[in-house]
């Protein structure tokens, strides 16, 4: 869990280089948004960043990455700069249970070639890297209801670790209208997966994507354009779950981020008029 002082803290640096300016949560699992308005190439440690025209860039980390990086970048008159910088290490909640039936546990041989190609056409819709900088809105909460499962947090099976928890889960009954916490353009929509269910991916521009998972309905079409509060999705209780609720994902392209910390946290209930 976040300690209670970091908890949605939004941070704004500018380092005395260049002018190299980010705002966000350096902290695992943490979105950052930069501005270098002379660069013509920015670097986070080895990857390549995608650059608007006004020096525009985002990135993000992990629920585990490392915590030292270093951002490197090339001016226009081709002069080189670099900033290291370290994050912020995060604990989370652990759950140990005993004594759970195998079934429960991993899916039968009969499914896994259709959990392959469906996990291939997510990772296809994540990888999308358009030019909207819709990432840069204020981002709302999509659903009302209790939170009932946090970011980074992960279960031990009879002894085994099971996959980290990687979204926001909002619990509430089945048929809860789930609305888009921000701009985008709809690049997946699927109503039957085998461990999501009913889900929607949105593009919100340079490698960033929500994902909506578990939905009774999927209400918005591939290729829509999207604005903040459209109706998009019901919560359900589809895919391999325990009750009806919304996982809300954020992604830049392949890296899991934490929805709470993007979070502007306004209600649900912004969006009932429309």
């Amino acid at each position: 869990m976040l300690k209670k002082t970091l908890l949605s803290i939004a941070i704004l640096i500018n380092f005395p280089v260049s002018a190299l300016e980010l705002k966000g949560n350096l902290i695992q699992g943490g979105m950052v948004t930069g501005s270098l308005p002379d660069a013509q190439s920015v670097k986070l440690n080895d990857t390549e960043l995608k650059l608007s025209k006004k020096g525009l860039f985002v990135f993000g980390f992990g629920r585990d990455a490392k915590l030292n990086h270093r951002l490197t970048w090339k001016d226009s008159d081709g002069s080189e700069h670099n900033q290291s910088f370290i994050i912020t290490k995060r604990d989370y909640k652990i759950d140990k249970i005993e004594g759970v039936a195998k079934k429960y546990v991993s899916p039968p041989k009969s499914v896994l070639a259709r959990t392959k190609k469906e996990a291939q056409a997510v990772r296809k819709a994540r990888n999308v890297l358009s030019n909207r900088l819709d990432f840069l809105k204020p981002v709302y909460r999509p659903a009302s209801g209790r939170i009932s499962g946090v970011y980074g947090s992960q279960r031990y099976f009879n002894g085994t670790p099971k996959r980290p928890h990687f979204g926001l889960d909002i619990a509430n009954k089945t048929g809860t209208q789930v609305y888009s916490p921000l701009p985008g353009k709809v690049v997946f929509a699927n109503s039957d997966l085998y461990y999501s269910g009913g889900t929607l991916i949105i593009d919100h521009g340079f490698g960033i994507t929500s994902t909506y998972i578990h939905l009774s309905e999927v209400t918005a079409k591939l290729g829509q354009e999207i604005n903040t509060g459209d109706k998009i999705a019901k919560i359900g209780a589809t895919g391999r779950v325990t009750g009806p609720h919304l996982d809300w994902r954020l992604n830049w392209k392949q890296v899991r981020l934490d929805p709470e910390l993007v979070m502007s946290h306004v209600s649900a209930s912004k969006f009932t008029n429309k």
